[in-house]
Protein backbone atom coordinates (compact mmCIF):
# COMPACT_ATOMS: atom_id res chain seq x y z
CA UNK A 1 0.00 0.00 0.00
CA UNK A 2 1.31 3.45 -0.95
CA UNK A 3 0.72 5.73 2.03
CA UNK A 4 1.88 8.96 0.46
CA UNK A 5 1.95 10.21 -3.09
CA UNK A 6 3.72 13.35 -4.28
CA UNK A 7 4.82 14.60 -7.66
CA UNK A 8 8.03 16.12 -8.92
CA UNK A 9 8.30 17.91 -12.22
CA UNK A 10 11.42 17.27 -14.30
CA UNK A 11 12.80 19.49 -17.04
CA UNK A 12 13.89 18.22 -20.44
CA UNK A 13 17.45 19.40 -19.97
CA UNK A 14 17.96 17.20 -16.92
CA UNK A 15 17.01 14.06 -18.83
CA UNK A 16 19.70 14.68 -21.41
CA UNK A 17 22.59 14.87 -18.95
CA UNK A 18 25.11 12.07 -19.23
CA UNK A 19 23.90 10.62 -22.52
CA UNK A 20 26.68 9.43 -24.78
CA UNK A 21 26.17 10.73 -28.31
CA UNK A 22 27.46 8.70 -31.19
CA UNK A 23 28.93 10.40 -34.25
CA UNK A 24 26.04 9.11 -36.35
CA UNK A 25 22.53 9.05 -34.96
CA UNK A 26 20.54 5.82 -34.88
CA UNK A 27 17.88 5.88 -37.64
CA UNK A 28 14.42 5.19 -36.21
CA UNK A 29 11.14 4.59 -38.02
CA UNK A 30 8.17 5.75 -35.91
CA UNK A 31 5.20 3.97 -37.47
CA UNK A 32 1.63 5.18 -36.93
CA UNK A 33 -1.59 5.58 -38.92
CA UNK A 34 -4.35 3.64 -37.21
CA UNK A 35 -5.80 2.58 -33.89
CA UNK A 36 -8.58 0.26 -32.80
CA UNK A 37 -10.70 3.13 -31.54
CA UNK A 38 -10.81 6.84 -30.71
CA UNK A 39 -9.50 6.18 -27.20
CA UNK A 40 -5.97 5.84 -28.59
CA UNK A 41 -5.14 9.26 -30.00
CA UNK A 42 -2.14 8.29 -32.12
CA UNK A 43 -2.15 11.61 -34.00
CA UNK A 44 -1.19 13.49 -30.82
CA UNK A 45 0.86 10.71 -29.20
CA UNK A 46 3.28 10.37 -32.14
CA UNK A 47 4.79 13.90 -31.81
CA UNK A 48 5.47 13.22 -28.12
CA UNK A 49 7.17 9.90 -28.88
CA UNK A 50 9.19 11.65 -31.59
CA UNK A 51 10.35 14.33 -29.19
CA UNK A 52 11.23 11.80 -26.47
CA UNK A 53 13.46 9.89 -28.87
CA UNK A 54 15.16 12.78 -30.61
CA UNK A 55 15.91 14.85 -27.51
CA UNK A 56 18.53 12.28 -26.46
CA UNK A 57 20.75 13.18 -29.39
CA UNK A 58 21.10 9.45 -30.10
CA UNK A 59 18.27 9.01 -32.58
CA UNK A 60 17.13 10.45 -35.87
CA UNK A 61 13.43 9.69 -36.11
CA UNK A 62 11.35 9.52 -39.28
CA UNK A 63 7.57 9.30 -38.89
CA UNK A 64 5.95 6.92 -41.37
CA UNK A 65 2.15 7.04 -41.45
CA UNK A 66 0.49 3.95 -42.90
CA UNK A 67 -2.60 4.32 -45.10
CA UNK A 68 -5.93 4.50 -43.24
CA UNK A 69 -8.36 1.61 -42.90
CA UNK A 70 -9.82 2.18 -46.36
CA UNK A 71 -6.46 3.06 -47.92
CA UNK A 72 -4.55 1.33 -50.69
CA UNK A 73 -1.75 -0.87 -49.36
CA UNK A 74 -1.01 -2.48 -52.72
CA UNK A 75 1.87 -0.09 -53.44
CA UNK A 76 3.14 0.20 -49.86
CA UNK A 77 6.64 -1.26 -49.47
CA UNK A 78 8.36 0.19 -46.37
CA UNK A 79 12.14 0.33 -46.55
CA UNK A 80 12.62 -1.33 -43.17
CA UNK A 81 16.35 -1.87 -43.68
CA UNK A 82 16.99 1.89 -43.68
CA UNK A 83 16.27 1.89 -39.95
CA UNK A 84 17.97 0.29 -36.98
CA UNK A 85 14.72 0.14 -35.01
CA UNK A 86 10.98 0.47 -35.68
CA UNK A 87 8.92 2.08 -32.91
CA UNK A 88 5.26 1.15 -33.43
CA UNK A 89 2.44 3.45 -32.33
CA UNK A 90 0.01 1.48 -34.48
CA UNK A 91 -2.85 -0.97 -34.03
CA UNK A 92 -4.54 -2.62 -37.00
CA UNK A 93 -6.51 -5.84 -37.70
CA UNK A 94 -5.02 -8.94 -39.33
CA UNK A 95 -6.10 -8.18 -42.88
CA UNK A 96 -4.75 -4.62 -42.99
CA UNK A 97 -1.25 -5.46 -44.24
CA UNK A 98 -0.78 -7.50 -47.41
CA UNK A 99 1.17 -10.74 -47.08
CA UNK A 100 4.26 -9.27 -48.73
CA UNK A 101 4.42 -6.40 -46.22
CA UNK A 102 4.10 -8.80 -43.29
CA UNK A 103 6.79 -11.06 -44.73
CA UNK A 104 9.20 -8.15 -45.25
CA UNK A 105 8.74 -6.97 -41.65
CA UNK A 106 9.27 -10.48 -40.31
CA UNK A 107 12.49 -10.74 -42.30
CA UNK A 108 13.67 -7.32 -41.13
CA UNK A 109 13.38 -8.30 -37.46
CA UNK A 110 14.65 -11.83 -38.01
CA UNK A 111 17.77 -10.39 -39.67
CA UNK A 112 18.52 -8.15 -36.69
CA UNK A 113 16.22 -5.15 -36.95
CA UNK A 114 15.06 -3.64 -33.66
CA UNK A 115 11.38 -3.39 -32.77
CA UNK A 116 9.62 -1.38 -30.03
CA UNK A 117 5.84 -1.90 -29.77
CA UNK A 118 4.25 0.77 -27.57
CA UNK A 119 1.05 0.19 -25.57
CA UNK A 120 -1.83 -0.51 -28.00
CA UNK A 121 0.56 -1.88 -30.63
CA UNK A 122 0.22 -5.17 -28.74
CA UNK A 123 -3.49 -5.17 -29.62
CA UNK A 124 -2.66 -5.44 -33.33
CA UNK A 125 -2.68 -8.42 -35.71
CA UNK A 126 -4.17 -11.06 -33.36
CA UNK A 127 -3.72 -13.97 -35.78
CA UNK A 128 -0.34 -13.06 -37.29
CA UNK A 129 1.80 -15.77 -35.68
CA UNK A 130 5.20 -14.14 -36.19
CA UNK A 131 4.00 -10.76 -34.88
CA UNK A 132 2.62 -12.40 -31.74
CA UNK A 133 5.92 -14.18 -31.22
CA UNK A 134 7.72 -10.83 -31.53
CA UNK A 135 5.56 -9.08 -28.91
CA UNK A 136 5.27 -12.13 -26.62
CA UNK A 137 1.86 -11.15 -25.23
CA UNK A 138 -1.07 -9.08 -26.49
CA UNK A 139 -4.72 -8.35 -25.90
CA UNK A 140 -8.08 -7.48 -27.38
CA UNK A 141 -9.16 -7.86 -31.06
CA UNK A 142 -10.82 -11.20 -30.35
CA UNK A 143 -7.78 -12.99 -28.95
CA UNK A 144 -8.71 -16.26 -27.19
CA UNK A 145 -6.84 -19.02 -25.37
CA UNK A 146 -5.66 -20.18 -28.80
CA UNK A 147 -3.32 -17.15 -28.80
CA UNK A 148 -1.47 -18.68 -25.85
CA UNK A 149 -1.72 -18.62 -22.06
CA UNK A 150 -1.93 -15.65 -19.77
CA UNK A 151 1.54 -14.57 -18.62
CA UNK A 152 2.28 -12.95 -15.26
CA UNK A 153 4.81 -12.90 -12.43
CA UNK A 154 4.16 -15.11 -9.41
CA UNK A 155 6.51 -15.47 -6.46
CA UNK A 156 9.13 -13.59 -8.46
CA UNK A 157 9.02 -15.99 -11.41
CA UNK A 158 7.43 -15.81 -14.86
CA UNK A 159 4.28 -17.96 -14.81
CA UNK A 160 1.48 -18.84 -17.20
CA UNK A 161 -2.15 -19.92 -17.08
CA UNK A 162 -3.85 -21.57 -20.10
CA UNK A 163 -7.37 -21.09 -18.74
CA UNK A 164 -10.05 -19.69 -21.08
CA UNK A 165 -11.30 -16.20 -20.48
CA UNK A 166 -11.16 -12.63 -21.75
CA UNK A 167 -7.94 -11.33 -23.27
CA UNK A 168 -6.93 -7.80 -22.40
CA UNK A 169 -8.30 -5.56 -19.66
CA UNK A 170 -7.43 -2.50 -17.61
CA UNK A 171 -8.95 -0.39 -14.89
CA UNK A 172 -9.16 3.36 -14.39
CA UNK A 173 -6.08 5.39 -15.31
CA UNK A 174 -4.45 5.92 -11.92
CA UNK A 175 -0.84 5.84 -10.75
CA UNK A 176 0.60 2.43 -9.91
CA UNK A 177 3.85 1.02 -8.62
CA UNK A 178 6.24 -0.80 -10.95
CA UNK A 179 8.66 -3.49 -9.72
CA UNK A 180 11.91 -4.32 -11.52
CA UNK A 181 12.29 -8.05 -12.26
CA UNK A 182 15.55 -8.06 -14.27
CA UNK A 183 17.81 -5.46 -12.62
CA UNK A 184 20.89 -6.56 -14.56
CA UNK A 185 19.37 -6.17 -18.03
CA UNK A 186 20.97 -3.21 -19.85
CA UNK A 187 17.63 -1.37 -20.06
CA UNK A 188 16.99 -1.69 -16.32
CA UNK A 189 20.51 -1.34 -14.94
CA UNK A 190 20.67 1.54 -12.46
CA UNK A 191 16.92 1.99 -12.11
CA UNK A 192 15.40 1.78 -8.61
CA UNK A 193 13.79 -1.56 -7.68
CA UNK A 194 10.38 0.12 -7.23
CA UNK A 195 8.90 3.29 -8.64
CA UNK A 196 5.56 5.02 -9.16
CA UNK A 197 4.23 5.43 -12.68
CA UNK A 198 2.01 8.36 -13.65
CA UNK A 199 -1.73 7.71 -14.19
CA UNK A 200 -2.00 5.18 -17.04
CA UNK A 201 -3.80 2.04 -18.18
CA UNK A 202 -2.33 -1.01 -16.46
CA UNK A 203 -2.78 -3.74 -19.08
CA UNK A 204 -3.78 -7.10 -17.61
CA UNK A 205 -4.88 -10.55 -18.79
CA UNK A 206 -2.56 -10.50 -21.81
CA UNK A 207 -1.98 -13.73 -23.74
CA UNK A 208 0.62 -14.94 -26.17
CA UNK A 209 3.26 -17.53 -27.02
CA UNK A 210 5.73 -16.00 -24.55
CA UNK A 211 8.75 -17.38 -26.41
CA UNK A 212 12.21 -15.90 -25.84
CA UNK A 213 10.59 -13.42 -23.45
CA UNK A 214 11.99 -11.78 -20.34
CA UNK A 215 9.80 -9.67 -18.06
CA UNK A 216 11.90 -6.66 -17.12
CA UNK A 217 9.27 -5.05 -14.88
CA UNK A 218 5.75 -5.75 -13.65
CA UNK A 219 2.90 -4.05 -11.79
CA UNK A 220 0.21 -5.41 -9.50
CA UNK A 221 -3.22 -5.30 -11.15
CA UNK A 222 -5.48 -4.48 -8.23
CA UNK A 223 -8.92 -6.18 -8.21
CA UNK A 224 -10.25 -3.00 -6.56
CA UNK A 225 -9.59 -1.31 -9.91
CA UNK A 226 -10.97 -4.05 -12.19
CA UNK A 227 -7.61 -5.82 -12.02
CA UNK A 228 -6.55 -9.44 -12.34
CA UNK A 229 -5.01 -9.75 -8.88
CA UNK A 230 -1.72 -10.65 -10.53
CA UNK A 231 1.63 -8.98 -11.15
CA UNK A 232 1.27 -8.11 -14.82
CA UNK A 233 4.19 -7.57 -17.24
CA UNK A 234 4.74 -3.92 -18.11
CA UNK A 235 8.20 -3.95 -19.72
CA UNK A 236 9.53 -6.91 -21.72
CA UNK A 237 12.61 -7.84 -23.71
CA UNK A 238 12.33 -10.47 -26.46
CA UNK A 239 14.28 -11.92 -29.34
CA UNK A 240 13.09 -13.01 -32.78
CA UNK A 241 15.86 -14.47 -34.86
CA UNK A 242 18.67 -11.93 -34.56
CA UNK A 243 16.24 -9.11 -33.75
CA UNK A 244 15.80 -7.49 -30.33
CA UNK A 245 12.36 -6.33 -29.16
CA UNK A 246 11.55 -3.97 -26.30
CA UNK A 247 7.82 -4.14 -25.55
CA UNK A 248 6.23 -1.55 -23.26
CA UNK A 249 2.57 -1.88 -22.32
CA UNK A 250 2.70 1.65 -20.85
CA UNK A 251 1.81 4.88 -22.64
CA UNK A 252 -1.94 5.18 -23.15
CA UNK A 253 -1.95 8.95 -23.64
CA UNK A 254 0.20 12.05 -23.35
CA UNK A 255 -0.33 12.21 -19.61
CA UNK A 256 1.19 8.73 -19.30
CA UNK A 257 3.96 9.49 -21.80
CA UNK A 258 5.04 12.47 -19.71
CA UNK A 259 5.93 10.18 -16.79
CA UNK A 260 9.72 10.23 -16.43
CA UNK A 261 9.94 6.45 -16.11
CA UNK A 262 8.14 6.01 -19.45
CA UNK A 263 10.51 8.48 -21.10
CA UNK A 264 13.66 6.87 -19.70
CA UNK A 265 12.65 3.27 -20.41
CA UNK A 266 11.54 4.11 -23.96
CA UNK A 267 14.82 5.88 -24.68
CA UNK A 268 16.89 3.07 -23.17
CA UNK A 269 14.72 0.37 -24.72
CA UNK A 270 15.00 1.85 -28.19
CA UNK A 271 18.78 2.08 -27.91
CA UNK A 272 19.02 -1.52 -26.72
CA UNK A 273 16.71 -2.79 -29.49
CA UNK A 274 18.84 -0.97 -32.07
CA UNK A 275 22.33 -1.74 -30.73
CA UNK A 276 22.18 -4.31 -27.94
CA UNK A 277 23.60 -1.87 -25.40
CA UNK A 278 22.53 1.16 -23.36
CA UNK A 279 24.84 4.16 -22.99
CA UNK A 280 22.36 6.49 -21.27
CA UNK A 281 22.56 7.40 -17.60
CA UNK A 282 19.53 7.40 -15.29
CA UNK A 283 18.36 11.00 -14.69
CA UNK A 284 18.22 12.38 -11.17
CA UNK A 285 14.48 13.16 -11.09
CA UNK A 286 13.49 9.52 -11.64
CA UNK A 287 10.36 8.55 -9.66
CA UNK A 288 10.68 6.75 -6.34
CA UNK A 289 8.69 3.98 -4.68
CA UNK A 290 6.05 6.48 -3.52
CA UNK A 291 6.57 9.51 -5.76
CA UNK A 292 5.68 10.05 -9.40
CA UNK A 293 7.81 12.32 -11.57
CA UNK A 294 6.59 13.85 -14.80
CA UNK A 295 7.61 16.29 -17.53
CA UNK A 296 5.35 19.33 -17.62
CA UNK A 297 6.66 20.31 -21.06
CA UNK A 298 5.51 17.00 -22.53
CA UNK A 299 2.21 16.96 -20.63
CA UNK A 300 1.50 20.40 -22.12
CA UNK A 301 1.56 18.86 -25.62
CA UNK A 302 -1.88 17.42 -24.83
CA UNK A 303 -4.43 19.71 -26.53
CA UNK A 304 -6.60 19.52 -23.42
CA UNK A 305 -3.83 20.45 -21.02
CA UNK A 306 -5.06 24.04 -20.86
CA UNK A 307 -8.16 22.71 -19.07
CA UNK A 308 -5.95 21.58 -16.23
CA UNK A 309 -4.53 18.12 -15.69
CA UNK A 310 -4.22 16.38 -12.36
CA UNK A 311 -0.75 14.86 -12.59
CA UNK A 312 -1.57 12.22 -10.00
CA UNK A 313 -4.71 10.72 -11.51
CA UNK A 314 -4.54 11.62 -15.19
CA UNK A 315 -8.08 12.99 -15.00
CA UNK A 316 -9.28 16.43 -16.02
CA UNK A 317 -9.91 18.72 -13.12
Amino acid sequence: MIRSLFVTVAGAAVLMVGISRAAARIPVMLLDGESGGPYHDWQHVTPVLNRILDETGLFETTVITAPPANGDFSTVAPQWSRYKVVVMNYDAPDDRWPAAMKASFEQYVRDGGGFVPVHAADNAFPNWAAFNEMIGIGGWRGRTAQAGPYWFVKDGRLSSDPSPGPTGSHGRRVPFQIAVREPNHPIMRGLPPLWMHQGDELYARLRGPGRNMRVLASAYSDPANAGSGRDEPTLLALSFGKGRIFHTTLGHDINALSSVDFIVTLQRGAEWAATGQVTQNVPAPFPTANTVSYRADLAAMDPGYRLGLDALSGQRR
